[in-house]
């Protein structure tokens, strides 16, 4: 686990304390679609798969969640975002999502679905067909 000062894994200039620290530990919501999509890439990089249950929406979320240990998310690219805003219900984000697994380097291409659930945002799912490069 990162120090509350260690730069956020989502990329943004902040500290993982002061971004998506304060979603993963409960202590705040997302405010949008991006902010979400943005924590969920940190927890990833994290191995929280805690929150990354409990960021998806119920009718979609898996029953459990293993993730590969050697796999390593590195870096997010916020391609694009459709509504998701702080005063909507639904949205999507596209991004690329950059990671190592032992000597090989690829990314994740994909255009998320996220809607409201109980108030908060949730993942929903992919849009179209997940790219690996």
């Amino acid at each position: 686990m990162p120090t509350p000062a260690t730069p956020c894994p989502c990329g943004l200039p902040a500290s993982y304390a002061d971004c998506c620290g304060r979603f993963h530990s409960g202590a705040q919501q997302a405010p949008t679609a991006e902010l979400l999509m943005r924590s969920r890439f940190s927890a990833f990089a994290l191995g929280d798969t805690a929150y990354l249950l409990r960021s998806w929406h119920s009718s979609t979320r898996p029953a459990h969640l293993d993730l590969d240990p050697e796999q390593r998310w590195e870096r997010l690219e916020i391609l694009g975002t459709e509504r998701g805003g702080m005063f909507e219900t639904e949205g999507s984000v596209e991004f690329r999502a950059h990671y190592r697994e032992g000597r090989h380097r690829g990314s994740l291409r994909e255009h998320s679905s996220f809607t409201r659930e109980g108030g908060a945002w949730v993942y929903v799912g992919p849009l179209c067909p997940v790219d690996f490069d």
